[in-house]
């Protein structure tokens, strides 16, 4: 049998507030989301929660210390009896009787239903990054406002120093009961008590600082490392990064929604970048080089003699990473000719000349006519 004193730490005329403080350590330290690569974690665990099962309960408790273990051979409060049998798997049908004709049916008193630990809230936050940031990834601070554990109270809601006594409006039991009339006749109907919340018991005094909420509001400052190669809309989870849990539950995670801003030349898909560039007409006529603009810096870009308008050229590893690798996509650049606006008259005769050449007819005066400087 299992030393429950022992695992979570304790001498055995441990309080029941130091109970309820040592559980909350041990369920922390050994908590299966905190210990992903420790096997044995979840053992310890359940074994944690077993033995703060136990030593919560005054009567498994008390009978714990009497005999080395929580339960008789015929189920709680029944030592000796039954030859093994499980008493509890009737507990379900106590509670139908005990609805229908209130206590004294051999099922009454205090039902073994004390809240235990509760994990805290996830929280969704929205965090905007520039387009750079997205490719080659950055750090961000945020302020972030979430129900953190009282430290004045060590998040158990009473006031230090305070006695704990039992709910006047329960009398101890952590339920209220509420009986109705029908055409069945009375119907008695339970639900958690609004006042101990299910404990049985209150604190002579709530915390001043949490009220008896066990939690409070802080706003803390965190660092956010933002991956390289994060795409618009990427969801990043932050494990235990969320709300703090209550009665010694694991904290909640922390979502950051990443929406990347638009950039005024380039766009994404992936790790391909794309931009568009404009060639003068002579040089996608005749050839040439011009300089493009990438997230890496000016590039050299060849343009082949002829090119034409929409003409797309590839910059190999000139583009994003990902979140998965390191390896860059491409740069795609779209050229868009530029056809002059304004000519001066040697600029004109030119032109008119190449037309003769090349056997194209052209207007002698109206649209050209605008061309002259």
């Amino acid at each position: 049998m299992s030393d429950y004193y022992s695992i979570l730490g304790l001498e055995k005329n441990a309080s029941d507030a130091d109970i309820k403080k040592a559980y909350r350590k041990k369920a922390q330290e050994h908590h299966p989301d905190r210990n992903p690569d420790n096997p044995e974690a979840e053992k310890k665990f359940k074994e944690v929660q077993e033995a703060y099962e136990t030593l919560s309960d005054k009567q498994k408790r008390s009978y714990y210390d009497q005999f080395g273990q929580s339960t008789g051979p015929g189920g709680a409060g029944f030592p000796g009896g039954g030859a093994g049998f499980d008493f509890n798997q009737f507990s379900g049908f106590a509670d139908i009787f005990e609805s229908f004709f209130g206590q004294g049916n051999g099922y009454s008193g205090r039902r073994n239903n004390k809240p235990g630990p509760v994990r805290g809230g996830d929280i969704q936050v929205e965090i905007q990054v520039k387009f750079e940031e997205a490719v080659f990834g950055t750090t961000k601070h945020l302020e972030i406002t979430k129900p953190e554990e009282c430290k004045q109270c060590d998040g158990n809601g009473s006031e230090p120093g305070v006695k704990i006594i039992t709910c006047a409006q329960c009398g101890g039991q952590g339920e209220i009961h509420q009986t109705r009339q029908t055409i069945l006749g009375n119907i008695r109907s339970s639900q958690v008590c609004p006042q101990c919340l299910g404990e049985g018991e209150v604190p002579e005094k709530k915390c001043t600082k949490c009220n008896g909420q066990m939690r409070v509001q802080e706003t803390n400052e965190i660092s956010v490392k933002i991956p390289k190669g994060v795409e618009d809309n990427t969801t990043i989870r932050l494990k235990e990064k969320g709300s703090a849990g209550v009665r010694g539950g694991p904290y909640g995670d922390l979502f950051l929604h990443v929406r990347v801003l638009d950039h005024n030349k380039f766009t994404r898909d992936g790790r391909t970048i794309f931009s568009e560039e404009t060639v003068p007409l002579l040089k996608a006529v005749l050839g040439g080089e011009i300089k493009v603009d990438t997230v890496h810096g000016k590039e050299e870009l060849n343009i082949p003699a002829g090119t034409q308008s929409e003409t797309e050229f590839t910059i190999k590893g000139k583009g994003a990473p990902s979140v998965r690798t390191d390896k860059l996509g491409d740069h795609i650049v779209k050229v868009k000719i530029q056809i002059p606006t304004k000519l001066s008259k040697k600029e004109k005769e030119l032109y008119r000349e190449l037309s003769v050449v090349s056997g194209v007819k052209v207007k002698t005066d109206g649209m050209f006519s605008g061309l002259f400087e």
